[in-house]
């Protein structure tokens, strides 16, 4: 059963976690991005109100992306790795807390460095719990072909969120947020691509979780967690984008669980996408006249998609846990809610594996 108080507390004790993800995606005739990600995650309390974590994350990529549009024949083929570290401290009170994150991002082309505060309040019955947060990112941009050399994209951000355990089963919680960033936002690798030089980000999210009593067997619903959330997005680009996730977790016996999945997302196209339609004098991939900004980006394009899938959990003992997690993920201009989609756009399908291991100390 969901527990109604969220009173901030210094974790107990250490805990590691171990994880390899691999990813890949493909279209009709070209197999196109594979990651390999393999992560660790430590949590350990110290001094008695404190508390440091960390993850560790070195991702190998490799494969081909269209330079505009579904074009396979223009497909342009890369190999990179990204080594990302991020660190967290937090002090805790008797109602609240104050953490200090950090985090470095280093690839071929691309060097990021962030720093986060966030503090969180509880309410006098630990049934409600404030957050608020900012952030500050700075990014700098060298591709390998040398289009550009040393760009930069600075990004602030805000958030302010409200956990509430409404009932003994219901826990949900509202957050909102905004994100202001300046700087280079042009894809290099892809020709006839030109972007406004500033984007602005707000979302909003919405979250539900609710435990359904009863001690019902593997058939029932009784004994199980459902965990819903609904997410809007607006950007200045003109993107408009709302998703849709439910998860349920079913215990089968002291030691297993099992949680599918299942997640919509829809989009609008960005405001100066353009249809594979091409300028009759200059030819492709270039937009028809002379439009300011444009970009054959298929990821700021008007479409759909549907992700299923699905984890087991296994409780080895009460310190170990292992787990491993499928999802399936298809995208379609006809998905699209609300509107038609892109068209002349190829289906994305797409796969995602992930195996963990974890202790508690």
């Amino acid at each position: 059963m969901m527990a109604p108080a969220l009173a901030e507390s210094a974790p107990e004790s250490a805990f590691v976690a171990a994880k390899v993800q691999a990813y890949n995606d493909w279209q009709p005739g070209l197999d196109r991005i594979k990651v390999i990600a393999p992560s660790i995650y430590v949590l350990a309390p110290f001094a008695g109100n404190w508390s440091i974590e960390s993850t560790l994350v070195h991702d190998s990529i490799s494969g081909a992306s269209p330079r505009w549009h579904s074009n396979i024949s223009g497909a342009s083929r890369m190999k990179d790795a990204r080594t990302a570290l991020d660190a967290k401290v937090t002090r805790y009170f008797d109602r609240g807390s104050i953490g200090l994150r950090g985090s470095n991002s280093n690839e071929n082309d691309y060097r990021s460095n962030a720093v986060a505060l966030e503090a969180r309040l509880s309410s006098a019955d630990n049934n409600t719990t404030w957050v608020a947060g900012i952030g500050v990112t700075r990014d700098t941009i060298n591709p390998v072909n040398k289009l550009v050399v040393n760009e930069k994209k600075a990004v602030d951000d805000v958030m302010l969120g409200v956990t509430q355990a409404w009932t003994k089963n219901d826990l949900v919680q509202a957050n909102l947020s905004y994100v202001r960033a300046r700087g280079y936002f042009n894809d290099p690798y892809k020709l006839a691509d030109k972007r406004p030089r500033s984007r602005d980000q707000s979302v909003a999210l919405l979250r539900w979780n609710h435990f359904i009593d009863g001690d019902g067997d593997i058939t029932t619903l009784a004994g199980t967690t459902v965990r819903s959330s609904y997410r809007f997005y607006s950007d200045t680009f003109g993107v408009r984008a709302h998703t849709a996730q439910v998860e349920w977790v079913k215990p089968i016996n002291d030691r297993f669980s099992v949680i599918p999945s299942a997640r919509y997302y829809t989009q609008s196209a960005a405001n100066f996408y353009f249809d594979p339609v091409y300028d009759p004098e200059i030819g492709e991939p270039f937009p028809v006249g002379k439009p300011k900004y444009f970009s054959p980006d298929t990821r700021l394009s008007a479409y759909g998609a549907i992700t299923l899938g699905a984890k087991v959990e296994w409780r080895v003992d009460s310190h170990w846990t292992a787990d491993v997690k499928y999802e399936r993920y298809e995208q379609r201009s006809n998905w699209r809610l609300g509107g038609n989609g892109s068209p002349g756009i190829a289906k994305l399908s797409a796969q995602f594996v992930q195996l963990g291991i974890s202790r508690r100390f």
